[in-house]
């Protein structure tokens, strides 16, 4: 307790101690405003008495000049104009040079043996119509294969299927072979009924694309004909 007292009895004289300080900075800070003069005391300023402002217009700065980047050739320095004579006009800057890519280039004539190899590219190649179409059948339980010709729209019967083809295109002789007809393939049931059992395009050159789906015979496209040994159907019909 009696600790406390002294530290407390301590604390209070240093809080004394700084007010008093602090009240005697501030009495000598007032008497030193007291002694400045009054403001009346100095004397005006006369214009007159002052050093004249020199008139004469400053040239305008020179324009910032870029400085060239490593590996780079610095640019030829431009002439500056005359700005103490603007009137006065000198000679204009020649156009800047365009680079070689810039330029247009002459075009060249077009190769004749190029645009005939291109036309007879596009050119259309004509399909030749036939009046006949050669097929082959497979008799798969005897595996005996039969050739066998049949005229369009006309129907022949190859074991228990009937064959109806209704075109056959190809191509002239000198281009690709392409050799393709559109065929229909009726079946004849056991209770002598006739089924549709193939309706499509059949081609020679891939007979495996269109094939007849039968458990006992098969029929593929062979070729297309203009003339055959076989007699067309009105003629075997008048005979």
């Amino acid at each position: 307790m009696i600790v406390k007292l002294r530290k407390s009895a301590l604390v209070g004289a240093a809080s004394a101690i700084a007010i008093a300080i602090l009240a005697s900075g501030f009495a000598r800070a007032q008497d030193g405003v007291d002694q400045l003069p009054p403001i009346d005391a100095f004397p005006p300023i006369d214009a007159q008495d002052l050093p004249p402002v020199p008139t004469e217009e400053l040239p305008p700065p020179s324009p910032p000049q870029e400085l060239p980047l490593p590996g780079q050739e610095p640019m030829p320095a431009q002439a500056e104009p005359d700005w103490l004579n603007p009137d006065v006009q000198g000679e204009p800057l020649p156009p800047p040079e365009q680079p070689a890519e810039a330029l247009p280039q002459p075009r060249s004539k077009p190769n004749k043996a190029v645009e005939e190899i291109v036309a007879e590219q596009e050119k259309k190649v004509e399909r030749v119509t036939n009046p006949v179409a050669e097929f082959a059948g497979l008799d798969k339980i005897t595996g005996r294969i039969t050739s066998f010709d049949v005229y369009i729209n006309e129907t022949v019967q190859f074991g228990a299927l009937q064959v109806t083809p209704k075109v056959c295109y190809s191509r002239p002789d000198a281009e690709e072979p392409k050799t393709d007809s559109f065929v229909e393939v009726d079946e004849i049931t056991l209770d002598r009924k006739i089924r549709r059992i193939f309706t499509g395009w059949m081609f020679a050159e891939s007979p495996g694309i269109s094939a007849v789906e039968h458990a006992v015979y098969d029929v593929w496209l062979k070729a297309c004909k203009q003339k055959s040994n076989v007699p067309p159907p009105e003629q075997a019909k008048s005979n």
